[in-house]
């Protein structure tokens, strides 16, 4: 078994975890009525994004995702919530080491023996979904859980779905296709995108991902045999039967959208295992981005 399939098969138990520490770490994470930003590079980028809006559509207070490099030191927050797996990423440091002294920072990590530590203002440590491969799985969906309890938006009904997505077979005829497109709505829009990374770093595969209500705008005009759109969470009226006119393959999952990631997690690493490749060794890829000086 791979770093891989041996750490998104523990996410159930993280996320119990997670969900449990919620409490405990209140006075750190954004209360009700802050302006924040969410910034992460790479996944956590995008899990900021789901973040961002499951927190916004809540009514907890205008909530922003950037890039930790495109972040805009111009527009006045009253935290930034920095999600980081490995606590060394440059660009996240650096934005950290901006704002000190005139916005609260929070920093939400797996290790606390890196830089973040002193970075931040306040420390979110899940150690326990720490993670030796370089692709990401429980970590990143382990955060989101700690911030979905947070915000009063997790059940024990999610942890269910994800032992479901880790237990039953995958759809027929998808691991053979040889293009992938991810969509999302709202807050699951994030999870797309990070769907859509998942199959481009562990298995090389093409893939795209979009808020499905843009697929239409041009996107499905590739949609053909061979390709498989996948939607997380509840799709536009009309869309299956769009796409399946195509001749393309229609996946639309009743569980849980985070729940879903976990299964398009498998997804990646049974096609990296039809093609011959080892998702615990990603081209070009490290654990995290350390630019030199």
């Amino acid at each position: 078994m791979t770093h891989v399939e041996d750490e998104l098969n523990s996410q159930p138990e993280c996320w119990i975890r997670a969900a449990e520490q919620a409490e405990h770490y209140r006075g750190a994470l954004p209360e009700p009525g802050e302006r924040v930003a969410v910034v992460g590079c790479g996944t956590s980028y995008f899990m900021a994004q789901a973040v961002a809006a499951l927190r916004e559509g809540a009514g907890q207070g205008e909530t922003d995702a950037f890039p930790a490099s495109e972040f805009p030191h111009r527009r006045s927050y009253d935290r930034v919530l920095a999600l980081t797996r490995s606590g060394t990423t440059t660009e996240v440091l650096e934005l950290l080491a901006g704002p000190a002294g005139r916005t609260r920072t929070t920093a939400v990590t797996a290790d606390p023996d890196t830089p973040v530590v002193s970075a931040a203002d306040d420390l979110v440590v899940l150690d326990f979904a720490d993670e030796r491969s370089v692709v990401q799985t429980r970590f990143a969906t382990t955060a989101l859980t700690l911030l979905r309890a947070h915000l009063g938006l997790h059940t024990d009904a999610v942890v269910a779905d994800a032992r479901t997505a880790l237990a039953a077979p995958l759809p027929q005829g998808l691991v053979e296709c040889t293009q992938f497109a991810f969509l999302g709505r709202g807050w699951t829009v994030g999870l797309a995108h990070e769907a859509g990374l998942k199959m481009r770093e562990a298995s090389l595969s093409w893939t795209e991902s979009y808020p499905a209500m843009e697929y239409r705008h041009g996107p499905i005009s590739v949609t053909t045999e061979g390709t498989a759109t996948l939607m997380l969470g509840e799709a536009p009226d009309g869309l299956a039967e769009q796409v399946r006119a195509t001749g393309g393959l229609w996946i639309e999952g009743g569980l849980d959208p985070l729940a879903e990631l976990v299964r398009v997690q498998r997804l990646a690493v049974a096609v990296a295992a039809a093609r011959g490749l080892d998702p615990d060794r990603p081209r070009h890829l490290t654990r995290s981005v350390i630019l030199a000086p």
